[in-house]
Parts: C-alpha cells; sequence; structure tokens
C-alpha cells in the first residue's frame, strides 16, 4: 500500500462522484471510476496471485461477474492470463460456481411447489422475461437451477440498449403470448412473472410509472381472460410492493420495495361466487395451488390454504401469475396503479375480492419491517413456508461473531499474508439491499487487520435502487470514517450496480468493469 496515501480513498471517490453527477450520470449506471496513486498510476488492481472476496449475496446479478474472474473458457471478451489465488463468493448462487470457496453456503430448500407438481408426473411451464427469468426458475425452486421433470422455460429477452423507462411495456407483449401458447398446450402448471411492476418502479420516472401500470392491465386482461375460457384456475398476486408509491415523505421519487402487502386473487370459473379468501402471507400460495392440482402438500410447507372450504373436485389446471412489485397502496395521487387507467384490474378486483398477503419482514424470512425482495418473494410462494434470507443469515453470523472466524475468509488472508499479495473486496455502497451491504467489507477489513494484513483493496458498487439516488457521497462520508477506525483499507473504484450487476447478458458491462478492476480503465481521479 502506498505510504503517501493519508486517507481511505471514500473520500476523494466522493468528490468524483459528485463531478459525474454534474454531467447526469445516477448512481445506478454510473461508469467505472478508477483511483490514481501520487505517482499517476491506476491503484489497488487485481493482479497474479491476488485473492478476491465477492461481498454480494444473491445471485443472478453477481453471476457475469464472477464468470469473467473465475470462467477458464469465458467467451465473451478477451482477458489477461490472472491467476487468482482465491476468488471468493459469499453463496453459491448458482451450481456453475460449486467448486469456488463459499463462504455461507445454502441449504437447498427441497419439496417445493415445483418438486411436488413433477413428482406427481404432471406437465409445468416457467415463463417470463429475462430481467425476472431466475426467480421463477432458480429462487422458486428453492435455489436448484436445474429444471425438475416435465418442467419447461421459456425466457424472453428484455429490452437491450435503452433505459427502462423508456419502454414501459418491457417485453410483456411476448411474454403474455407465450403464455397463452403455453395455456393452448396444456400444461397442468403454468408460472409467469410480468416484471414491469419492479423494473419500472424502481425508475424516477413517473409517467413510466403509470404507463407500465396500463401495459400490466392491457396483457393481464389476454391472460387471464384466454386462461378463463380454458377452464383454468387463476391466481394472481405479487412477490413484493414497490410500484403502488410513487413518492417519499419527502416528496422525492420513491424508487425502492415496500412493506406493502401484496393482493392474492383466486378465480374458479367454474364457481358461481368469487371465493372467500383468507388473509396470510406468501407461504400460503403453494399449500393452495397444490389442493387446486389435488397433489398432497408436504409436510415441510407450514402455510395454510387460502381457499379454506372451497371444494375444487377433481385436479385442475392452474395459472399463477406473479406481478413483480406489485403492492397495496393508498387509492389516491401517489399511487400509479391508482392513477392508470387499469379498467381490467379494477373490475378484477371489483369481483373477485382478494385476499391481503404479507411479502416483507419476517413473513419471509427477512429481517423485522425489512422491505420485501423478488428472491425472498419467489423464494416463499415457492416453497410454502418461511425460507430464512441470505441477509438474516449473514447478519446474524457477524451479530453472534461467526463471521469473523468463518474459515474460508481466514484462510484466504492467510494466503495474501503468506505470498505478500493484495486483498480485494468487491462491494455494495449500501446498508440495506437484498444483494448485500457495506457490514461485508468493513467485517473482512477488521478481519485482515487483527491478521496483521495491511493491503486491502476496497471496489465500490454504487447501489441507486435500495438507497436514495444521489445518496452515495454521503454515504462514501459515513464509510471513510468507518475505515479510519479501523485502520486499514483504500477504496480504488467506484461502478454502478447496473453496469457491475448485469443480468441480462450485457457482457461489454461487465468488460468495462473488469478492465477497470484490472487494467485500471475508466475514468480516472484521485
Amino acid at each position: 500500500m502506498d505510504t503517501q496515501v493519508k486517507t481511505h480513498g471514500a473520500d476523494s471517490l466522493a468528490r468524483a462522484v459528485e463531478a459525474v453527477y454534474a454531467e447526469g450520470q445516477t448512481d445506478y449506471s454510473i461508469e467505472p471510476l478508477v483511483r490514481l496513486d501520487p505517482t499517476g498510476k491506476p491503484l489497488g488492481r487485481v493482479k497474479q496471485g491476488d485473492a478476491v472476496i465477492f461481498c454480494c449475496r444473491r445471485g443472478e446479478r453477481e453471476i457475469e461477474l464472477t464468470e469473467a474472474f473465475t470462467d477458464p473458457e469465458f467467451p465473451h471478451f478477451p482477458r489477461k492470463s490472472l491467476e487468482l489465488s482465491k476468488f471468493i463468493i459469499l453463496t453459491l448462487y448458482h451450481d456453475k460456481f460449486k467448486d469456488l470457496p463459499v463462504a455461507f453456503a445454502p441449504a437447498r430448500v427441497r419439496d417445493t411447489l415445483g418438486e411436488a407438481i413433477s413428482r406427481a408426473g404432471l406437465r409445468q411451464l416457467r415463463c417470463s422475461e429475462s430481467e425476472k427469468f431466475a426467480h421463477i426458475t432458480f429462487f422458486f425452486n428453492g435455489s436448484d437451477n436445474e429444471p425438475f421433470a416435465g418442467e419447461d422455460r421459456i425466457r424472453i429477452p428484455s429490452p437491450k440498449g435503452v433505459p427502462f423507462d423508456q419502454v414501459p411495456g418491457l417485453s410483456l407483449p411476448e411474454v403474455a403470448r407465450n403464455v397463452i401458447q403455453g395455456l393452448r398446450a396444456g400444461y397442468d402448471f403454468i408460472l409467469t412473472n410480468f416484471a414491469n411492476g419492479d423494473v419500472i418502479g424502481h425508475t424516477a420516472n413517473a409517467q413510466a410509472k403509470i404507463e407500465c401500470a396500463r401495459a400490466v392491465d392491457h396483457h393481464l386482461s389476454e391472460v387471464v381472460e384466454n386462461a378463463l375460457n380454458m377452464g383454468y384456475v387463476v391466481a394472481v398476486t405479487a412477490d413484493h410492493g414497490n410500484l403502488e408509491l410513487m413518492l417519499t415523505d419527502e416528496g422525492k421519487p420513491h424508487v425502492a420495495h415496500t412493506t406493502n402487502q401484496v393482493p392474492f386473487i383466486l378465480i374458479d370459473p367454474r364457481a358461481s361466487q368469487p371465493l372467500a379468501l383468507k388473509d396470510g402471507s406468501l407461504r400460503d400460495i403453494a399449500p393452495t395451488l397444490l389442493n387446486i392440482l389435488d397433489l398432497p402438500v408436504p409436510q415441510e410447507m407450514t402455510g395454510l390454504n387460502l381457499a379454506r372450504g372451497h371444494a375444487w373436485g377433481t385436479r385442475r389446471k392452474t395459472l399463477l401469475i406473479i406481478l413483480d412489485g406489485w403492492g397495496n397502496g393508498q387509492q389516491d395521487q401517489t399511487n400509479p396503479i391508482h392513477l392508470a387507467d387499469t379498467p381490467y384490474w379494477d373490475g378484477l378486483i371489483r369481483r373477485y375480492p382478494p385476499a391481503a398477503l404479507h411479502a416483507s419482514g419476517e413473513a419471509v424470512g427477512l429481517q423485522a419491517e425489512k422491505a420485501g425482495n423478488s428472491e425472498a418473494g419467489h423464494m416463499n410462494i415457492g416453497a410454502g413456508r418461511v425460507v430464512l434470507q441470505d441477509d438474516v443469515r449473514l447478519d446474524n453470523a457477524i451479530r453472534d461473531g461467526s463471521f469473523f472466524t468463518n474459515d474460508v475468509f481466514l484462510q484466504a488472508i492467510d494466503d495474501v499474508i503468506a505470498k505478500k499479495t493484495s486483498l480485494h473486496l468487491i462491494g455494495l455502497l449500501t446498508e440495506k439491499s437484498s444483494h448485500g451491504s457495506i457490514d461485508y467489507p468493513l467485517a473482512i477489513l477488521k478481519m485482515a487487520r487483527d491478521r496483521g494484513l495491511q493491503d486491502v483493496n476496497l471496489h465500490l458498487i454504487f447501489d441507486g435502487r435500495s438507497t436514495e439516488p444521489g445518496s452515495a457521497p454521503a454515504l462514501l462520508g459515513k464509510l471513510e470514517g468507518l475505515m479510519t477506525e479501523i485502520g486499514i483499507g483504500q477504496v480504488v473504484t467506484g461502478v454502478g450496480r447496473g453496469i457491475a450487476l448485469d443480468r441480462d447478458g450485457n457482457y461489454p458491462r461487465i468488460k468495462r468493469v473488469y478492465d477497470a478492476l484490472v487494467n485500471g480503465t475508466g475514468r480516472q481521479y484521485s
């Protein structure tokens, strides 16, 4: 580490961020920023023999950057020969990384809804656009990437090369078309996700949010009416709230998930009256659907049937539509769903009064009062029980001290000390995202200090989703103080989450991040 550097670098990155704000860049999409040392050379690059700990925990957004550093046959862009001593991931977010060191290996959830359907020999279809494809497959299946027997999957590419708020309909027309084809093919169970409410809800564009709700309404009408005409039982719900809140209490654009309950609509086309539903939580959906499908509910499922007392008769084909980020909001000017022209949705909830389901906090395995997210939502829906989420597992580990004795971390630190190389931490600059927390790299900095390691480089990913837009400089100021207390570490790189944590196969974005971390390519600052 260069002894001429007097601070830990978070303050200088804050100044660089303020400069790119002035040019119109936002936290989510900030292009790579690379810090220079006092001699004008890029500081803290990842080099031969170094160790890297990727301090993000969620899954689908971390895959591409992990591939770039670890896949020996990586085909998407050329890389220099770089043999790292270790590349550590916090959780196993894809089976392809099973041979990497995993600090907190996940427990697979067995006896999920999808597995129960497959075990009965029934056919099921999963269909969504790429922004939410992992959620209806990996997360819905209890952290299992492999399709079950009889499970078919359709992945529709999300729009590329254009800001999402410029295309609020996203790829929903193609998703709807494929779901209707699946209905005609006679699948026993169909699961689809309408991604718009969450994807557009994360933007600051109020008009796009209203247009997004209108688009969802239009295609919901197409899909539901086709399903009912073919005799399908239709369930419509959401995984968490987001779109239903336009502004924060301060009057700024609201761009994050909420703790609001979500609707659950259940329609039996053979019933003469709307069903009387019980309120509950997301874990109650799977047992309800298994009852419709006339399948036994696994003992591991603790959820309850939301339509208790309704006789379904013989096995019924079922469609589950998850309106991503479509929570229950106030029926006023603060709610884009209320403001939008949504005649079908309005009629649906009048004719078929929905149940209200808890989709946040402890009800879905998150910390108390924490907003829900798509991963927790889909996992709880598919599992039929409360599944403890990674943020709780890791926070518990920090609280009980086991994080600081984790052998995977300690071995990486000791290897770096023995080889006289450097340790690199890739972390998310946020205190409350489902993707991670700045607490993780800070905890590892303490571990490195206590083992006698000084050369630790921190590569930051700006959030812009779970944090307020424009909040990065303030968070960096707080980080500078915390790193000063610890006494080691240098912040050397910053980049937006939308680039570093791409999940749509946009590898040119990943190349820009990789080149910044390894080659020092990017907008330079000091």
